[in-house]
């Protein structure tokens, strides 16, 4: 074609009447689905509904994943180990989505002071860890090595700041056996 000319393309005569009645269908289908009547804009009105609906859903959800995740970190604080004056931290959230490991992580680091933590979770079939190491210690041990040794061993890889790391991997069968490498290699470190 050349420049400035563009092709249309229509729907004329009965062909075009059935494609207007085949979207009415489809349009009446999503208002019972809806449980209410196609005409004077209800249709949006439900829509809109639903949209925020899900939102504040969506909100509850990351609220109550976030409760859960600091339940756990209260928990999990009382099973980091001693290495060498550091407290070292590798465990599994389950259910966790990346926000969550991360904000269970800074408040780890803020609970045992001197720490290397690895926290991972699997969801969805992956495999998500988060790595914080508290600000004395990042000379010695930077959270984006830690995160991706314990990554590459879970099919994947990672990195960041040397005080907080995240990654991805695909073996979630790994992850525990991989967790527990953890104290290995801080040991090594400090």
């Amino acid at each position: 074609m050349a420049a400035g000319i563009r092709r249309v393309e229509a729907t004329t005569g009965a062909s075009a009447l059935a494609m207007i009645n085949d979207q009415l269908q489809e349009f009446h289908e999503v208002a019972r689905q809806l449980r209410t009547q196609p005409e004077g804009g209800m249709v949006e009105k439900a829509v809109l509904g639903l949209l925020e609906e899900k939102k504040s859903l969506e909100k509850e959800l990351s609220r109550l994943k976030s409760k859960l995740a600091s339940g756990q970190g209260q928990d999990l604080a009382s099973q980091a180990e001693d290495v060498k004056g550091a407290k070292v931290l590798a465990a599994m959230l389950d259910g966790a989505d990346a926000k969550t490991l991360r904000e269970a992580v800074d408040r780890l680091k803020s609970q045992l002071k001197s720490a290397a933590i690895v926290l991972g979770a699997v969801h969805d079939g992956k495999v998500s860890l988060i790595a914080g190491v508290t600000n004395d210690l990042i000379a010695k041990v930077k959270a984006g090595d830690l995160v991706n040794f314990v990554a590459q061993q879970v099919g994947g890889k990672g990195g960041g700041r040397p005080d907080m790391a995240q990654a991805g991997g695909t073996e979630p069968a790994k992850l525990a056996g991989a967790l527990q490498t953890v104290k290995s290699w801080v040991e090594e470190r400090v």
